[in-house]
């Protein structure tokens, strides 16, 4: 699904420094990038935190973003990155040891705030969303990267919302099976807390 112009322009003037393009991509972008927290984060205060923290990202890496690709992707996988670090720092304060093995399968890595590996593992999740049917793949970034509902997609590309679920699904599973196949496994585990999200709904 190609990005629209407007959103290109947006990028290329963020790179720049216009604080007007930023303002217009965190109020696109705010409500979904909020509902990806919100899965991880039930505290909505400390939801709201991470949302400012991650388009403050967005600011202070505005010039390593490409415009030709969209902010939705990015923004996805930094605001996942910061609510699993604040789930791995509330889980240290209150010393329950016992789930951080369960919280280390959503942990891509123990440094979270690296560019370079944000970069790898939107890369990864691109690189098999490109593989989907033309369809298929509009119905996974508009719900999944845009955090519109199916119901809202279903309007959108003019299918069912139980199409759209399917695709939903589908796509989901493709992808999981697409880097676990198709990469090593220390690739495969750098993106493993992404795929465990991309399942919720």
């Amino acid at each position: 699904m190609a990005v629209i112009d407007s959103e290109t322009a947006q990028l290329t003037a963020l790179a720049l420094g216009q604080r007007a393009a930023f303002e217009a991509l965190y109020h696109r972008y705010k409500q979904p990038v909020f509902a990806n927290i919100r899965k991880m984060v039930p505290d909505p205060d400390a939801a709201e935190d991470l949302l400012q923290e991650t388009f403050i990202a967005l600011w202070e890496n505005r010039t390593a973003l490409d415009p030709a690709k969209g902010a939705g992707g990015w923004l996805f996988v930094v605001s996942y990155n910061k609510a699993a670090s604040y789930l791995k720092k509330k889980l240290r304060e209150a010393a329950i040891l016992e789930l951080e093995t369960d919280l280390a399968e959503l942990a891509v890595a123990d440094e979270l705030a690296d560019e370079e590996l944000y970069t790898s593992q939107l890369a990864l999740v691109e690189e098999a969303v490109r593989h989907l049917p033309a369809r298929k793949q509009a119905v996974f970034r508009l719900c999944r990267f845009e955090g519109k509902s199916a119901e809202e997609v279903a309007a959108a590309t003019g299918i069912s919302v139980a199409s759209v679920k399917d695709y939903l699904k589908q796509s989901t599973r493709f992808i999981r099976e697409y880097i676990h196949l198709g990469h090593s496994p220390t690739q495969a585990l750098a993106v493993a807390g992404l795929l465990v999200l991309l399942e919720l709904p």
